[in-house]
């Protein structure tokens, strides 16, 4: 019998993340000063990151040997499982192979823990004691009080309001490691004071709760900033689940054709799709899909350009796809997915045409992912369903084609801490959200007044 589950052993973990920079044979755009329109130096980062993960963000080499301390923390739960969804394919009758690799098992049900780890490691290195982030629907949030409890730092969290009211278990798990957690915006900040003085009623979004988060930070000191997405470091860790599922594929005597992973900022997507697209550099044919929600269509309808990381512009200007610094999100589920950028690494590759975007209906999320429920048993999150109904939707075309197809998607994370939502969807109350071409236009009024 051909076996549903591939486990590494311990031993067999990636000691080194990957950095798919060195591959390109053009990199980037910078990153830039606000101020001067210069790029950003270590100077300019030091305020807010310490410098180990300022190195890492500027890095060329192609290999970053991970430390033991953070490998020991790993071992919690990684190596994490590669499991064949034999059930989903029998409900689909599809000639598609679908694989995904589970990053729910972590400690706090997400990928999340990869970075937040690294992160608090080289900040308690550096003689930091406090942290401070934002959370779209509390898996980063969670996973960076974790760490911070791993290594002995106090954790503040700024929780975006829509998340913070619809799941409250979430502020609890965090609470529990030690961290304080505030709804945002919220009165602890001018930026948060701001934000609440023109709409006392606003639902939040991570661009402003990023503002308030940097913010405190750099008023407090022995504190630092901690993000859990977007920025080349946050992607270099997470490559490990990439380089562990390339492992567990050889094992399996298979590759595949199409990698799938949901995109908010892009940190699951590219763990596990920055290993696989080095082959694809270097020949392999590849298909990476990115999978976002309609209602926050970063990808597929935004603007590539520079552009502040929050709303407050406080942080350097990005060279990414935006839908504005200023746009709030409609109150989706999936939290975790509702900001108005993308990695500008990430950004850089879909300029590139080596990454494929989608945009779905939160209602036709919810859909695939009471079927990977029922067929695989696991409840997954909101924002992991994206990259289930790209699954799910490639193994049909497959079908209809007459094709064999390997797939593999990112589960990032369980959804044990969504069952409003789902309680919401199984009762016909859940409504999709169209992305407002106005807003759109609106955004692209404040790039110009950016770009000037």
């Amino acid at each position: 019998m051909e076996p549903t589950k591939i486990i590494l052993n311990e031993s067999e973990m990636p000691r080194r993340w990957y950095n798919i920079i060195a591959d390109l044979e053009h990199p980037p755009l910078p990153v830039l000063h606000p101020g001067t329109r210069e790029p950003i130096g270590p100077d300019d980062l030091a305020p807010i990151f310490p410098m180990g993960l300022i190195e890492q963000e500027v890095a060329q080499d192609r290999y970053i040997d991970i430390p033991e301390e953070i490998l020991e923390a790993y071992r919690i739960w990684r190596p994490t499982p590669l499991v064949r969804a034999k059930r989903l394919e029998e409900a689909l009758e599809t000639t598609a192979k679908i694989y995904y690799k589970n990053e729910g098992v972590s400690p706090t049900g997400s990928h999340k823990p990869n970075t937040a780890v690294a992160q608090a490691y080289y900040n308690a290195k550096e003689g930091v004691k406090r942290l401070t982030t934002e959370t779209g629907a509390g898996q980063w949030g969670s996973a960076l009080s974790f760490a911070c409890n791993v290594f002995d730092l106090d954790c503040k969290v700024y929780m975006v309001r829509v998340s913070y009211e619809q799941k409250p278990y979430r502020k609890i798990m965090m609470e529990s490691w030690g961290a304080d957690v505030v709804s945002s915006p919220s009165m602890h900040t001018g930026a948060g004071r701001m934000v609440l003085g023109m709409d006392p009623h606003t639902s939040g979004s991570l661009g402003i709760a990023i503002s308030e988060a940097v913010e405190d930070a750099v008023s407090n000191d022995e504190t630092k900033y901690s993000l859990g997405s977007v920025l080349n470091h946050v992607l270099l860790h997470q490559t490990i689940i990439g380089l562990e599922a390339k492992q567990q594929m050889e094992i399996a005597g298979d590759y595949p054709d199409v990698v799938i992973g949901c995109v908010g900022g892009g940190s699951n997507f590219g763990g596990m799709a920055l290993p696989f697209l080095q082959d694809k550099l270097n020949g392999k044919n590849l298909r990476a899909v990115a999978a976002e929600p309609t209602a926050c269509p970063t990808l597929t309808k935004g603007a590539f350009a520079y552009d502040f990381g929050d709303t407050a512009r406080l942080t350097p200007l990005l060279p990414m796809f935006t839908l504005g610094h200023t746009f709030v999100p409609p109150a989706i589920h999936a939290g975790g997915l509702r900001y108005h950028g993308g990695s500008p690494l990430l950004c850089d590759l879909v300029r590139k045409k080596l990454i494929d975007c989608r945009a779905y209906q939160q209602t036709e999320v919810f859909d695939a992912a009471l079927v990977f429920a029922k067929t695989e048993g696991i409840l997954p999150a909101p924002e992991s369903s994206h990259a289930i109904r790209a699954a799910i939707d490639e193994a049909r075309e497959a079908t209809f084609q007459g094709e064999e197809r390997t797939i593999l998607f990112c589960l990032s994370g369980h959804g044990h801490f969504d069952l409003s939502a789902y309680d919401a969807f199984l009762k016909g109350k859940l409504e999709d959200h169209e992305f407002p071409e106005d807003a759109l236009e609106k955004a692209l009024e404040n790039l110009k007044e950016v770009s000037n």
